[in-house]
């Protein structure tokens, strides 16, 4: 018997998926997995956890806040029901659909601070392919949470929301509002 390449929950397959940005194309891993849970030590080098599959990722940006700390199988439910409910609303593979909103949720340019005899000002500079994958993970965690907050919606349906506007590059979605905003303050600043 032949070995059967791996379906993320049993369900959607690894197969033909496309990072549209090449420079994120190394920081963001299509490893195929059962379920979002390796159990690997990703921080012991640097640069390793760029190697972590991006489900996977995602799965880890959810466990936050308190008393979601460390909660992995629970974050892993989340990430099945909201690729459940992702797949309904864009009838298309919703590992695709992660690796779009990443690859669209992230910052390209920001500002960081100069200081030189005292005066501190805020300069332009690119942002590097890693951390503007840790953004868009980043922001996208945090706004279902601020939107499932004292709503009657739950976190996975706001989460799969986020992910789908996120990857239409729609301004509905939180990451990609903040992406805006920062990216216009870095290139007010660039004028100077």
């Amino acid at each position: 018997m032949t070995a059967k390449a791996p379906k993320l929950f049993n369900k959607w397959t690894y197969e033909n998926l496309s990072v549209s940005d090449i420079s994120l194309s190394d920081h963001i891993a299509k490893t195929a997995a059962f379920v979002p849970h390796s159990s690997g030590r990703w921080q012991k080098k640097r640069f390793r956890k760029a190697r972590i599959p991006i489900v996977e990722r995602l799965t880890n940006g959810l466990m936050f806040k308190g008393r979601g700390n460390g909660k992995k199988l629970q974050a892993a439910r989340l990430v099945k029901t909201t690729l459940e409910i992702v797949a309904l609303l864009t009838e298309s593979n919703p590992v695709q659909v992660v690796i779009d909103a990443v690859t669209k949720g992230g910052p390209r340019e920001d500002s960081t601070r100069v200081g030189s005899g005292g005066v501190v000002r805020r300069q332009a500079v690119d942002v590097s392919p890693m951390r503007r994958v840790n953004e868009a993970i980043y922001l996208m965690c945090k706004g279902a949470r601020e939107s499932a907050f004292r709503n009657l919606k739950t976190l996975p349906e706001c989460l799969a929301d986020e992910l789908v506007n996120a990857a239409k590059g729609s301004s509905n979605s939180y990451a990609i509002k903040k992406k805006d905003e920062v990216e216009r303050v870095a290139k007010a600043n660039d004028k100077r």
